[in-house]
């Protein structure tokens, strides 16, 4: 080979390189595979792209329990949603009638990639995790499309005999749900109703604290910003600028959460793990994080008699094995068989 011919080699195998290296750093860059077949409107501007297991437009007096599944920073609705029905049809035996819905949170480079109409909402890569506001058609927040999800499940001529919403999310989505159990508006008109309302909160890389107190004092103490929304309470967006963190607090410990952690999610190096020090200031790995978490929260004023930790044995980060475990099923539908709920307050 030619000294010309080898420089071109090296160079095609660096390049080749950097591509792997790039796909394997942030794949959440890519744009989705699949665009969620439904789409609701969301008040203030936009619809949100959504999957939903029976046609929601018209009655559903057979419906007794509606379950969100959030997707994690891949945006891969699909793949959640065929989680969701799996789980659904674990559910069935046990007499429950599920409507499944997995809404998505799309970015720009997906609008760009599927040509969506201006009307769809899209955030950046990540902030609709934390609830920050669309970057279009109109700044509305990630957490006011959830509520205009549970506001659509309140109207009892579509769902007149629904009793249980749960709000389910794993990894990124499972930040969703625990930021969105602090500071959420759609549960106070399902409660009002007698329809009860959870969260699951799955295998997410941090946690919104209440207080400065962190696991790794020594990290956060380096660290500008490991305060801020969406790991503590300063710098919040604006959907939650106005309660103070006491009465988000308040809130948040007075709301039934379940924190479901895989035994196994203990890599301090999983490609999807946040790594930011904001994040590493509450734990190495996911599995250390919500344990601290949880005992932080425990030690609290008042403590937090309504949350649960529930830990599923011998999994790691994978979705479809967390939502359809013992332990999953039972958060989700009530289903006997978890062996650590049994010890859950």
């Amino acid at each position: 080979m030619t000294k010309l011919g080898s420089l071109f080699l090296a160079m095609l195998l660096a390049l080749t390189a950097s591509a792997f290296a790039q796909d394997e750093r942030a794949p959440n860059e890519k744009p989705v595979k699949v665009i969620a077949d439904g789409r609701i409107a969301v008040p203030g501007g936009g619809e949100l792209p959504l999957y939903v297991s029976a046609d929601w437009s018209k009655p559903l007096p057979q419906v007794d329990r509606a379950v969100l599944v959030l997707h994690g920073r891949l945006r891969d609705a699909d793949v959640y949603f065929r989680s969701a029905l799996k789980a659904q049809a674990a559910a069935r035996p046990a007499g429950q009638t599920a409507l499944m819905i997995a809404p998505q949170f799309l970015a720009e480079t997906d609008v760009k990639a599927f040509d969506l109409p201006p009307d769809i909402l899209r955030w950046t890569l990540t902030s609709w995790q934390g609830g920050e506001d669309a970057l279009g058609p109109r700044p509305v927040s990630s957490f006011a499309a959830l509520d205009a999800i549970l506001a659509r499940l309140a109207d009892r001529r579509l769902f007149p005999h629904l009793r249980e919403v749960v709000v389910a999310g794993h990894s990124g989505g499972g930040q969703v749900v625990q930021r969105y159990a602090i500071a959420g508006k759609g549960e106070s008109t399902l409660v009002a109703m007698g329809i009860g309302v959870r969260y699951v909160v799955a295998n997410p890389s941090s946690y919104a604290y209440f207080s400065s107190e962190r696991p790794a004092p020594d990290i956060a103490a380096s660290c500008p910003g490991f305060d801020d929304w969406k790991y503590g309470m300063q710098a919040r967006p604006a959907y939650l600028a106005s309660p103070s963190p006491d009465m988000l607090e308040r809130t948040y410990t007075a709301r039934r959460v379940i924190y479901l952690l895989g035994t196994e999610d203990t890599d301090p190096n999983h490609p999807a793990l946040d790594k930011t020090c904001m994040a590493e200031a509450q734990g190495p790995y996911r599995l250390a994080r919500g344990e601290a978490y949880v005992s932080t929260m425990r030690q609290r004023d008042g403590g937090t008699p309504r949350h649960s930790l529930w830990l599923v044995q011998g999994v790691g980060h994978s979705g479809d094995k967390m939502l359809t475990s013992s332990c999953g099923l039972a958060a989700l539908f009530d289903l006997p068989g978890c062996p650590t709920a049994k010890a859950s307050p």
